[in-house]
């Protein structure tokens, strides 16, 4: 799987979701290996998108099409400064094997960071899988994803409600969940930065 992760300040949220949307009816249909996006505002104007392929092979034929060009272009004028681009090869999905928690999720939340070892994260969160779903009935699925040739990593997590995430947040983990929780903290290189996409879209094939 490969994902390619976009961030930037947004100045018309409204006019940034028509553009997914024509992308959607317009452009989706001859992608070619796209598997799904997932894409969001935060209160403050930040904008992220995830747009994942089943290879990196198959993002560079539909970023290569001519209408994926003029459609870029076009979408482009409602950033503001800079945009960044993060091309993620190594991705996890949690639970392993699920792609049903997309379309299902009520909030979205993007977290960005730093690991020191990125692979035994993702072997913690394995361990953590069956428990997580006891521990966070309303946290649905986690797509984490490795910045190339970096230590940084975004992480979409989606969840059933802004409100039982909320709700939930404070819930102190126990047993298995707890000792995972603790290696991970570890492994963490600073504080990451949290942003809630209170309104956000789910686009699948």
């Amino acid at each position: 799987m490969f994902i390619q992760i976009i961030q930037g300040h947004v100045t018309d949220p409204a006019a940034m979701k028509e553009s997914f949307d024509r992308w959607k009816a317009e452009l989706a249909p001859e992608a070619s290996g796209w598997l799904g996006s997932t894409a969001g505002v935060t209160e403050d104007g930040a904008f992220f998108t995830s747009v994942c392929f089943e290879s990196v092979e198959a993002a560079r034929r539909n970023s290569e099409r001519p209408e994926q060009h003029q459609w870029w272009m076009e979408t482009a004028k409602y950033f503001s400064g800079e945009v960044s681009f993060h091309d993620c090869e190594q991705v996890e999905v949690f639970p392993e094997g699920r792609s049903d928690f997309f379309g299902r999720a009520g909030f979205v939340q993007v977290i960005q960071g730093r690991l020191q070892d990125f692979d035994k994260v993702c072997s913690l969160m394995r361990r953590m899988e069956e428990d997580m779903a006891e521990w966070r009935p309303d946290l649905l699925g986690v797509v984490l994803a490795r910045h190339p040739a970096e230590d940084a990593y975004t992480q979409f997590a989606y969840f059933t409600s802004e409100r039982e995430a909320r709700e939930n947040e404070s819930k102190e983990p126990t047993g298995r969940v707890k000792e995972a929780m603790d290696e991970l903290m570890k492994l963490e290189v600073g504080e990451p930065a949290y942003f809630d996409l209170k309104e956000h879209w789910v686009m699948e094939p």
